[in-house]
C-alpha cells in the first residue's frame, strides 16, 4: 500500500499504462528497507501459483552496482540519468531480483539483479518558493539545501527558484571524511548538500550549531528524524512528512508551505520587539516614580511628600495596561524582517539599550523636579504642587508610550501604526486624570487642587519635552 507520494506515482502509471492490474493477485512476503549509499529498496512479492517478483528501486547508483552491465551499457544509463537530472528530474533506478528458495541473503545487494530502467519523477517547486527564499535571504536568514536527491537534480531546481549559492556542495561521503573540526570550518561556506544520509544530516545540524548557529531544519522523511531532533527547531511537514519525523520535530507546517515559516519569524520578531519595549517603556517611566518620591524626601524640600502611597497605586494602574496591552499588540514594524538574526548568546538588553531607557526616565525625572521648583518659586501651596507634578508626570507617560512604539521610526510614522488600543488606552487615561481634578471627592482624596490655564500648560510643554528629544535621537539614528 503506497504512501510515500513516489510510490503513490509509481502505482498511479501503472495502473494507466498496465494492461491488467496484477497488484491485487501479489503479496509482498520480504522486505529489505531503504538501506546503503547511496540507498536502495527491495521488496519481494508472490502470487498464489507461488510465482515471485523480486523489485528494487533506490539511487541509480546503487542499482547499478548490484547489476551485472557491462562498461558500454553503464556509460549509456549514465548518459540518460545526467540528461534527466540536468533538468531538475528526480531519478530512481529499477531492477529485478533472480532469487529462488526463502534463504534471503542478510542484505539486498547480495542479491543478483536486472537492470530494468529508469524512472523519473517531476517534483516542481512550489509556486512561491522563490518569494520564500527571498524574505528569509532579506532577513539574514542563511538557507541550505539537505537532500537524498542526485546534485545535478538539486542544482538544477536550486537554479530554477533562484537559490543562492548552488554552486558550492557537497556528497555525503565527502562530507564524512572530513573531521568535525573540518566541517566546522566549511560548513558555513557550502550551501547544498546531496546524497545525504541520516548520519551526515545529523552532522551538518551539529556543525552549525557548534559554529554557533541557531539551526532550524524542515523535514518529512523517516530519514530526517535524527537531524530534526537535534536541530534547535525541528520543523516537519503536515501532509506529506511520516509519523516519526513528525515525533522528532518541534513544529508541524499543516499546509507544508514554507511561507508559514516566514510568517513564524515574523511572528517572533514581533513579539521579541514588542516584549523589549514593554519592558523599556517600564524602565523608563518608574525611574521618575521613584526618583520623585525619593529627592525631596531625601533633600528636604519643603513639600517632602508630593507623592503617597496611593497616587504610586494609580500610576501602576495606569501603567500596568500601557506596557501589557499597547506594547503587546503592536504590529510589526516595517524593517522587522530587515534585521539579522541575533546571536545565540545576545543578552535580552545591551548596553545601549539599557542606558537610553534610564536616560529617559532621568529626563522625566528632570521634568517633574523643574514642575516641582517652578511652583516652589511662585509660592505655591502644596496641593497644586502636586498637582502640577502629577499632570507633569501623566503628560510624560502619554508621550513615552507614543514615541516608544518605535525606536527608530518617527512619531509621525508610528501613528499610522494600527493598534486601536493606543487610542482606548490613553483615552481612558486622560478621562480618568480630568475626574481626579473635575470631581471634588477624588480632588480631596488624593490632595489635589484645580490649577489656571497658564499652570497646565507648563506642565504640559515640560511633559511633551521631556520626552521628545528622544525623537531627535531617533532622527539621527535614521540618518
Amino acid at each position: 500500500i503506497p504512501f510515500d507520494p513516489m510510490e503513490i506515482a509509481l502505482h498511479d502509471i501503472y495502473k494507466k499504462f498496465a494492461e491488467t492490474d496484477m497488484t491485487a493477485h501479489f503479496r509482498m512476503i520480504h522486505e529489505y528497507p531503504l538501506s546503503g549509499k547511496p540507498p536502495m529498496m527491495t521488496h519481494v512479492f508472490e502470487d498464489s501459483s507461488g510465482n515471485r517478483i523480486i523489485a528494487a528501486k533506490g539511487a541509480p547508483e546503487a542499482i547499478l552496482e548490484v547489476c551485472s552491465l557491462s562498461e558500454q551499457d553503464k556509460q549509456k544509463i549514465i548518459t540518460a540519468m545526467d540528461q534527466l537530472t540536468s533538468k531538475g528530474y528526480r531519478v530512481l533506478g529499477v531492477g529485478q531480483g533472480n532469487l529462488q528458495g526463502n534463504n534471503y541473503p542478510d542484505k539486498q545487494q547480495k542479491i543478483l539483479f536486472t537492470f530494468k530502467g529508469l524512472v523519473a519523477f517531476y517534483d516542481p517547486p512550489k509556486d512561491n518558493i522563490s518569494e520564500v527564499l527571498q524574505s528569509f535571504y532579506a532577513a539574514g536568514i542563511a538557507v541550505k539545501i539537505i537532500t537524498g536527491d542526485n546534485l545535478k537534480t538539486t542544482n538544477a531546481i536550486a537554479q530554477q527558484i533562484g537559490f543562492v549559492g548552488s554552486e558550492k556542495a557537497i556528497t555525503g561521503d565527502e562530507l564524512m571524511k572530513w573531521s568535525d573540526q573540518e566541517l566546522q570550518n566549511k560548513v558555513m561556506d557550502i550551501n547544498i548538500f546531496s546524497r545525504m544520509f541520516p548520519d551526515a544530516k545529523l552532522r551538518i545540524v551539529n556543525a552549525l550549531k557548534a559554529c554557533g548557529q541557531i539551526v532550524a531544519m524542515t523535514g518529512d522523511g523517516v530519514n530526517d528524524g535524527p537531524s530534526l531532533k537535534a536541530a534547535h527547531i525541528g520543523i516537519a511537514m503536515g501532509k506529506k512528512g511520516t509519523a516519526i519525523a513528525k515525533d522528532a520535530a518541534s513544529l508541524i507546517l499543516t499546509e507544508d508551505d514554507l511561507s508559514k515559516m516566514v510568517d513564524a519569524v515574523a511572528m517572533g520578531r514581533k513579539i521579541y520587539t514588542n516584549l523589549k519595549k514593554a519592558v523599556r517603556y517600564i524602565i523608563s517611566i518608574h525611574i521618575p516614580i521613584i526618583l520623585i518620591v525619593f529627592i525631596p524626601l531625601a533633600l528636604r524640600w519643603i513639600y517632602p511628600n508630593i507623592f503617597s502611597p496611593l497616587h504610586v497605586i494609580l500610576l501602576e494602574l495606569i501603567m500596568g495596561p500601557t506596557c501589557s496591552i499597547i506594547f503587546e499588540n503592536e504590529p510589526a514594524e516595517a524593517d522587522t524582517m530587515k534585521r539579522g538574526p541575533r546571536p545565540m548568546r545576545t543578552d535580552f538588553f545591551n548596553f545601549k539599550e539599557l542606558t537610553a531607557s534610564i536616560i529617559q526616565g532621568i529626563a522625566i525625572t528632570l521634568g517633574l523636579l523643574l514642575s516641582y521648583q517652578w511652583a516652589i518659586y511662585n509660592q505655591w501651596n502644596e496641593n497644586i504642587t502636586r498637582s502640577m507634578v502629577f499632570l507633569t508626570l501623566i503628560t510624560s507617560n502619554i508621550v513615552l508610550t507614543l514615541v516608544n512604539r518605535s525606536f527608530y521610526y518617527s512619531l509621525w510614522t508610528t501613528f499610522q501604526y494600527k493598534n486601536i488600543l493606543v487610542s482606548i488606552i490613553i483615552g481612558i487615561t486622560i478621562f480618568l486624570t480630568i475626574l481626579l481634578f473635575a470631581i471634588p471627592f477624588l480632588r480631596s482624596l488624593f490632595n489635589f487642587e484645580l490649577i489656571t490655564l497658564s499652570q497646565m500648560f507648563f506642565c504640559i510643554v515640560t511633559g511633551l519635552v521631556s520626552v521628545l528629544w528622544f525623537e531627535v535621537v531617533k532622527y539621527f539614528r535614521r540618518r
